[in-house]
């Protein structure tokens, strides 16, 4: 039998339907607006995730999954993320097969006796009690940032479980199906609308003890994929769309380069300060990214090999990965305001993009405590723990 394998990449990776993707960035761009206004991303938008491979991306094989590599799934979310922030956010919780990965492998082979394509979302905090009962864990209480749960198939919400004698065991998630939990739709916020990061409600739900695992535990699957570090991981697919958002605020900034401007002025591009400024935007955009994907080849290759990476090479990880996000949320905004109130209004793509943006930079996992750890380990001290 004549097999077809993918297309590659440059880097040996495999692409993604080419055509595919180019129709699901139209279609994302042209409805941003709706995104917006209804705080999640429309169930057809999702479906389409699932037709071009979102979600089997970082399925094992053994399972029907595609398998592919951190830095194939990153590029693919920086891609959607040029079109929206919202929508490359979204589809960055593709990540949600290599957290799953930690449950036992019987009851991933049921997760996925239906097929790879399966739509996970999480609410983590904060971690409600949980009691061990007949039957599992009873779970109940309320969770937020619960992004993506509009169109999730299955939901883990974060656990603290204690024993019978009282004692704590290790905080958890517990995986349920979507028709088990409650949405309240409460997302109020300035940036990153449609991402319908809502909260999540459970009332009483008996959950076997086997659908549960320690996030950013062990894998229960020994292939490369699951052996690279998942918190690192976590930090990675988050901060890749904020890549995403000033890769397209600095091809706005350009395409209005050759407008005239309202005041008679010279139009953008034809102003010394604005070339100076742009020529230096692009420089460290692309010196932030090539450093992301830099650090991301260098624990990959290790992996491939064997060998288990270098705790300074997972700390680049993290580092790469929050300055990626401080650097692209500055270049953006710096953007925007050498477009002079052209930039204020909402008909006006950068604006979003820096509401967008910013809204990045206050995610715990790339927040100021990353260079307080990676400080750290450069005086070769030990970070706190969680971060490596």
């Amino acid at each position: 039998m004549l097999v077809t394998l993918p297309a590659q990449t440059q880097d040996g990776g495999r692409s993604f339907d080419d055509a595919l993707l180019a129709e699901l960035l139209t279609e994302i761009r042209g409805r941003r607006a709706e995104f917006e206004q209804q705080q999640f991303i429309s169930q057809d938008i999702v479906e389409r995730y699932r037709a071009l491979g979102v979600y089997r991306a970082l399925v094992a094989r053994r399972f029907g999954g595609d398998e592919r590599s951190p830095a194939e799934f990153c590029r693919l979310v920086e891609r959607i993320a040029e079109a929206d922030g919202s929508a490359g956010w979204v589809a960055s919780f593709g990540i949600g097969a290599v957290y799953l990965s930690a449950l036992p492998l019987d009851t991933l082979r049921s997760l996925y006796a239906r097929g790879p394509d399966l739509v996970f979302a999480g609410g983590i905090f904060p971690p409600q009690p949980a009691v061990f009962v007949d039957g599992g864990l009873r779970v109940k209480g309320r969770w937020s940032w619960a992004s993506g749960c509009m169109g999730a198939d299955v939901v883990g919400v974060g656990i603290a479980p204690k024993n019978s004698d009282g004692t704590g065991a290790l905080p958890r998630m517990a995986v349920m199906p979507r028709s088990a939990v409650k949405i309240e739709r409460n997302w109020d916020v300035v940036g990153l609308l449609g991402t319908g990061s809502h909260d999540l409600v459970v009332d009483d739900v008996v959950v076997p003890e086997e659908w549960t695992f320690v996030r950013g535990g062990k894998s229960a699957l020994d292939e490369p994929l699951y052996r690279y570090p998942t918190l690192a991981f976590a930090a990675q697919v988050l901060s890749v769309v904020s890549l995403g958002i000033a890769r397209a605020a600095l091809d706005e900034l350009r395409s209005m380069g050759s407008r005239a401007s309202v005041t008679g002025a010279p139009k953008l591009g034809e102003r010394v300060a604005s070339q100076l400024e742009t020529a230096k935007l692009e420089a460290e955009l692309r010196a932030a990214r090539s450093w992301f994907y830099g650090a991301i080849d260098d624990v990959w290759q290790c992996l491939l090999a064997g060998d288990d990476p270098a705790p300074d090479q997972v700390s680049m990880l993290r580092l790469s990965a929050t300055h990626a996000t401080r650097t692209a949320a500055d270049v953006t905004r710096r953007a925007q305001m050498l477009t002079g109130m052209a930039g204020v209004y909402e008909r006006c793509p950068i604006a979003r993009q820096v509401r967008d943006v910013q809204m990045i930079t206050q995610h715990a996992f790339l927040g100021d405590v990353t260079y307080q750890n990676a400080g750290a380990m450069l005086f070769g001290l030990s970070p706190l723990p969680g971060y490596l």
